[in-house]
């Protein structure tokens, strides 16, 4: 025991490690915040498909050899959160389906440059597109990868975030639960529903590079998922989704560091195993009314 804490630390001595754990923190609490109310709406798909839509803004950053390839992600991703939600509402193809085709054809079509690039040798691919690709799909198999640069711009997109839900909480609320009743009252619910995508673009665009594109959704999803097994109102359910997702990034970065494993799947996995240690408290409840 005192051979694991003094290895850890002599890792939080490193300066990177810590930017890991605070941009981890971060995400997670970020990722909860709204994950609740994409649950709740059953929007839970749009993060998935924003996701594939950020991998393949990445492949075109990468071989256009664009410095900052936030220039390319971030604007793509979040037109596309704007299209994936009025395509879903306004015309005749419905949400999932949409949220498929995009996704999967942003997917097929960013690894499909990636691969061409590498073998042209063009942008700034490497010649192990495998390696890059399943980076960019599962997140650095290595922790200590994150700039100072990286952490400022996870810091302030992150307040936006929070500042974006603590400011429209209620509107958020009552667009959440009843969107006919919130129409009724005078709530543009459309565009809360617009404000809402448009933030999870946010969120993928940060998390990215950290967990994964694939993995992204799992980190908005699980923790919302556990807190409605045993609490039932909204904000019971939002402060016990945060806790959740800041706890299982926390241990997920330590036992990364300590087994080697690569981040974002460590989170995620700590995510299920909360999330069935949940389903069986609800089910213990149940059984004892």
């Amino acid at each position: 025991m005192s051979d694991m804490f003094s290895t850890l630390g002599r890792y939080f001595e490193m300066p990177t490690v810590r930017y890991a754990l605070i941009v981890g923190l971060l995400i997670a609490l970020c990722s909860s915040l709204l994950g609740v109310t994409l649950v709740m709406k059953r929007f839970s798909f749009i993060g998935d498909g924003l996701s594939h839509v950020a991998f393949g803004a990445m492949a075109v950053a990468t071989i256009t050899g664009v410095t900052n390839n936030m220039l390319i992600i971030m604007p793509v991703t979040v037109c596309s959160a704007v299209l994936l939600l009025r395509t879903g509402s306004n015309t005749k193809i419905k949400g999932d389906a949409a949220i498929a085709m995009i996704s999967v054809g942003a997917l097929a079509l960013g690894y499909m440059l990636m691969n061409i690039a590498s073998q042209s040798g063009s942008g700034r691919t490497s010649g192990n597109v495998t390696a890059d690709v399943c980076s960019t799909l599962f997140g650095s198999t290595a922790i200590l990868t994150l700039s100072i640069a990286d952490v400022w711009i996870c810091v302030g997109m992150s307040v936006i975030v929070i500042a974006i839900f603590l400011i429209f909480y209620n509107k958020i609320f009552a667009v959440t639960f009843d969107e006919s009743f919130a129409k009724a009252t005078g709530i543009r619910s459309d565009l809360y529903n617009l404000l809402i995508a448009v933030v999870i673009a946010m969120i993928i665009v940060i998390a990215m590079n950290f967990v994964g594109s694939l993995l992204i959704s799992a980190l908005i999803i699980f923790p919302a998922l556990s807190a409605m097994r045993v609490f039932k109102s909204f904000r019971s359910v939002i402060i016990c989704s945060v806790i959740i997702s800041l706890l299982c990034a926390f241990f997920g970065i330590i036992i990364s560091i300590l087994a080697g494993t690569p981040v974002g799947s460590t989170i995620v996995s700590a995510d299920i195993i909360v999330f069935f240690i949940f389903c069986l408290t609800s089910f213990i409840l149940r059984r004892g009314k």
